[in-house]
């Protein structure tokens, strides 16, 4: 395959930069990113001029989950839900339901919130207004900013790992802890303001072929963070009694730590936060969906 803008080992052996970005610079940059987008771009299913709906549902899937779990899970989705009304107005159980195997389950509650919102104030669409989207639940700036690029052509500057990638590579080669502020007066300085819905597409999946082949440049970022462990984790406790109320409707803790092995205080931690997070009603040791 051809290389994309810049040889890597020359970049690999330049030292931290501070100065901004010249337009040649960014013209290069651009070229980069353009042509790698044009002959190896993945073609992800939200990225088929769908609707701001479909485009929000996309983002709020997309929230810590890789793309490799979220594109089949998507269509399925939209297929069961294809509109704002039709998730606003289904059983929290069939939305958990449709939603399994994505993980971060309070999601699910918060995005048919916010179709609720939407399908009552905005005509089904969420809002073309960055302060009118955060007040949507679920949504945060990060969110909000990408809705608008990708389903209203808006020029907003926004992070996020893959872009931090390509920026971090082709601008602070060397540099470390670099932070979000920096980044962005980058993403301004190199964002196609005519068309930012192909550009970020570009952009992320550039970051995404870079990351495959150099030590993954994120790191870098002051932003970066490592996961914490799943297994033995409260998370784990929180994904097992959702699954059982999938399956049975309703459990009871002590039933269920015995089935699964799980310590009772653990499954007991997990309830009482999907309780306070509006996704079950719990009636001493029985669990159930909330309405």
């Amino acid at each position: 395959m051809r290389r994309a803008g810049p040889r890597l080992e020359e970049r690999r052996r330049e030292g931290p930069s501070l100065e901004e970005p010249t337009i040649d610079d960014i013209e290069a940059f651009r070229r980069a990113v353009l042509g790698l987008y044009e002959r190896e771009g993945r073609d992800l299913p939200w990225r088929r001029r769908v609707g701001p709906w479909a485009v929000l549902v996309s983002e709020i899937m997309l929230q810590q989950t890789q793309v490799s779990r979220v594109e089949p899970r998507y269509a399925a989705w939209m297929e069961r839900f294809p509109d704002a009304a039709s998730l606003a107005s289904a059983e929290l159980a069939e939305v958990y339901e449709a939603w399994r195997g994505l993980g971060y389950n309070s999601r699910a509650l918060r995005l048919r919130e916010t179709a609720k919102i939407c399908a009552e104030f905005y005509g089904g669409v969420p809002p073309a207004d960055e302060r009118l989207l955060l007040e949507l639940p679920g949504v945060g700036r990060y969110t909000a900013r990408a809705v608008l690029a990708f389903a209203y052509d808006q020029p907003t500057v926004f992070l996020e790992t893959n872009i931090r990638a390509a920026l971090i590579f082709h601008f602070r080669p060397g540099g470390d802890r670099v932070g979000d502020r920096e980044l962005e007066s980058l993403a301004a300085a190199v964002l196609d303001r005519g068309d930012p819905r192909t550009w970020y597409y570009a952009l992320m999946d550039y970051g995404s072929w870079l990351k495959k082949r150099e030590p993954n440049p994120t790191r870098r970022a002051a932003a970066y963070s490592t996961q914490s462990r799943f297994d033995g984790s409260v998370r784990q406790a929180r994904g097992a009694i959702l699954r059982h109320l999938g399956d049975r409707g309703a459990v009871a803790i002590a039933e269920m730590a015995a089935e699964s092995g799980i310590e009772y205080g653990r499954l007991d931690a997990a309830a009482a936060g999907l309780e306070r997070d509006g996704l079950v009603v719990r009636d001493g040791d029985a669990l159930r969906f909330a309405d």
